[in-house]
């Protein structure tokens, strides 16, 4: 359903009782009776999976699956899938110049692509009360993980040229994959950066955030917006990229102080986040997210501009009683 999503976002500025915006899809596996490997290999359980998640929550957005792997994939990545965890890159395709240089930019539809872009397609049918925002990793998370993690920091002072040469075609990749869940019907991007979280803020610019801008700018509109998120510890230090890269909705992790963050984020600009997805959703108890939800909106939701949610993808075995229990804090909150 088309949507005028810069008017959403006035909306939900505007609006003094603001519906939380988890990213909250894997946990769907639980009340479906599926696997995490069944989940990512099919569009039809994908769709369905967001369609009980809209039906389960009152979301501010139906948010697909947070996997950081599918474009890697694409690219030759070698995948850990298993049955209770969300999958994970191992080793790396890129490690020289050479290679940077041969690394061929993949088709939208190869490996999983397609799979991705026809659930959205087909949840787009199914919910049509709320915008659906698909997932996507960001351009610095991306290459990083076609060099490895952690060789990608060195890289970024040993061999930036060969970095710069990995996130040109990452990015072209990632605009064009975009522009497929665009026509498949979503109205935004969930554009995943935790990796550039480790970085300086200089180098955050120079390697991460003038890579977003462009994905930005190739395919942002009133209808289409992107969501950064960005779950690193060093996101206050690096705001100023972070902004001018023209996202609309700024998604931060529980790795920082959202009360420290919030000054510094424009009236305009909706700044989300940040309840503990692992200490609290998936390990926490129905008294201890209630409590930590609460500090949060307590410190926050002074600003027009903030809106609660989780500080990650919320993992996959999470208790649905967690889940419920943070919805009935939102709740709670607003009800005085």
């Amino acid at each position: 359903m088309k949507m005028n999503m810069k008017q959403w976002i006035a909306d939900t500025i505007n609006n003094p009782v603001k519906k939380a915006m988890p990213v909250l899809s894997f946990p769907a596996i639980q009340k479906m009776g599926i696997t995490v490997k069944d989940l990512i290999s099919s569009s039809d359980l994908q769709a369905r999976g967001m369609q009980i998640v809209a039906e389960s929550t009152d979301a501010s957005a139906s948010v697909s699956l947070m996997d950081l792997s599918v474009e890697a994939e694409c690219f030759g990545s070698t995948i850990r899938v298993s049955d209770e965890e969300v999958p994970t890159v191992i080793g790396s395709v890129v490690n020289t110049e050479e290679e940077a240089d041969a690394l061929e930019i993949p088709e939208i539809g190869a490996g999983r692509t397609s799979t991705y872009i026809e659930a959205i397609e087909k949840a787009a049918k199914l919910i049509e009360d709320r915008p659906i925002l698909a997932g996507a990793i960001g351009p610095f998370s991306l290459a990083g993980r076609l060099m490895d993690v952690s060789e990608a920091m060195i890289y970024c002072y040993e061999e930036p040229d060969m970095v710069h040469t990995v996130l040109e075609k990452v990015t072209k990749f990632i605009i064009n994959y975009c522009r497929e869940y665009k026509k498949a019907g979503a109205n935004g991007i969930v554009l995943a950066e935790p990796l550039a979280g480790l970085l300086s803020p200089s180098l955050a610019e120079e390697f991460s955030a003038d890579y977003v801008k462009q994905i930005v700018d190739a395919v942002q509109d009133d209808e289409f917006i992107i969501v950064y998120h960005n779950c690193g510890n060093c996101t206050i230090q690096q705001i100023d990229s972070i902004i001018a890269t023209g996202c609309p909705l700024l998604h931060f992790g529980n790795a920082i102080d959202m009360a420290e963050m919030m000054p510094h984020i424009p009236a305009h600009i909706i700044a989300a986040g940040n309840v503990d997805p692992a200490g609290q959703f998936r390990n926490g108890t129905t008294e201890s997210i209630k409590a930590a939800t609460k500090e949060i909106m307590d410190k926050c939701c002074k600003y027009p501009n903030f809106v609660i949610s989780s500080g990650c993808d919320i993992p996959p075995l999470s208790k649905w009683e967690n889940i419920n229990a943070f919805f009935e804090a939102v709740d709670e909150f607003y009800a005085g």
